[in-house]
């Protein structure tokens, strides 16, 4: 068994896994200084000291190099409180050069020798002569970044369809991998309005519940289709995949026509897989994303 420690860092919800120094125990919301691929970084301490097999870790397992100091929280704070200047600096330099491009966010790095500029683009710009006027100003090393329009989002937040935060700003650790297949596998309306989020591409939601209704489309009848009910020969009107109902439209005998709700159990019809087959309910958990899973460009 290994010992690990989660660290959350600024404008991210993903938790990173560092190494305990030995000793030292650590609490929730404790703010320390960790070795990272970009340097010295500060984040915030999640979940506390746990143990986990050695293989679910990938190694090398970076060390968390101390407690943040009093000295260390105020170059935080100095940091942040350079990005408003920062920003309209960059804004006025990219105005002057008419370059096409919009400024997303700004961050220095926690040694103060580096500047991150995020923006996004429709096409490929020449921002050359704008790192110079940068450099020239902030005597530190300027970095340009491109994000695509879901990292914006990731990265500005905003409030979603559903009138929560965006999950990808709020909960989600990486992209899910979503495509148009799931939106039918839960009978909703293909209307770009009704499925895109913020981004404007597929809600990231709709992978939540996808292992569950990739089942239950397969156990109920097709809408439109053939089922013979207690009641009589008729139409699929509509399928609750969540209580595995199905509205029947029947025709009687003189003309008229009844709507009657029927379990799926009850109904005769081509099934491809046993009803038994599914679970007796939804539990609502979130499935972990795995990190090698690919944004899908899926557009309307």
């Amino acid at each position: 068994m290994v010992k690990i420690v989660g660290v959350k860092f600024r404008n991210t919800p993903k938790t990173y896994y560092f190494s305990p120094e030995n000793g030292k125990t650590y609490e929730d919301g404790q703010t320390v200084v960790v070795e990272t691929a970009k340097g010295l970084e500060c984040g915030t301490i999640i979940g506390g000291v746990t143990e986990v097999e050695e293989d679910k870790i990938v190694p090398p397992l970076r060390p968390i190099i101390r407690f943040a100091t009093q000295k260390d929280l105020a170059r935080i704070k100095e940091n942040e409180e350079k990005i408003p200047e920062a920003m309209s600096f960059m804004r006025n330099s990219v105005a002057e050069l008419g370059l096409e491009m919009k400024l997303i966010g700004c961050e220095f790095s926690f040694d103060g020798k580096k500047v991150v500029f995020f923006f996004s683009a429709e096409k490929r710009v020449d921002f050359r002569d704008l790192v110079k006027i940068l450099a020239s100003h902030f005597k530190l090393r300027v970095e340009l970044r491109q994000i695509g329009i879901r990292d914006e989002t990731k990265l500005l937040g905003g409030i979603a369809p559903c009138g929560r935060p965006c999950c990808c700003s709020g909960s989600m650790p990486d992209f899910a991998k979503v495509s148009i297949k799931m939106a039918k596998n839960q009978g909703l309306h293909l209307n770009p309005a009704k499925i895109s989020g913020l981004c404007g591409r597929l809600m990231c939601c709709l992978q939540y519940e996808n292992d569950y209704y990739e089942k239950a489309c397969k156990l109920v009848p097709k809408v439109g289709g053939t089922v013979v009910s207690p009641d009589g020969e008729g139409t699929v009107v509509s399928n609750d995949m969540l209580k595995m109902i199905s509205k029947v439209k029947i025709v009687k005998s003189d003309g008229g026509e009844i709507y009657k709700d029927f379990a799926v159990s009850d109904l005769e019809f081509a099934r491809k897989k046993p009803v038994e087959d599914l679970p007796a309910e939804d539990d609502g958990d979130t499935d972990v994303i795995p990190d090698n899973l690919k944004e899908e460009d899926a557009e309307f």
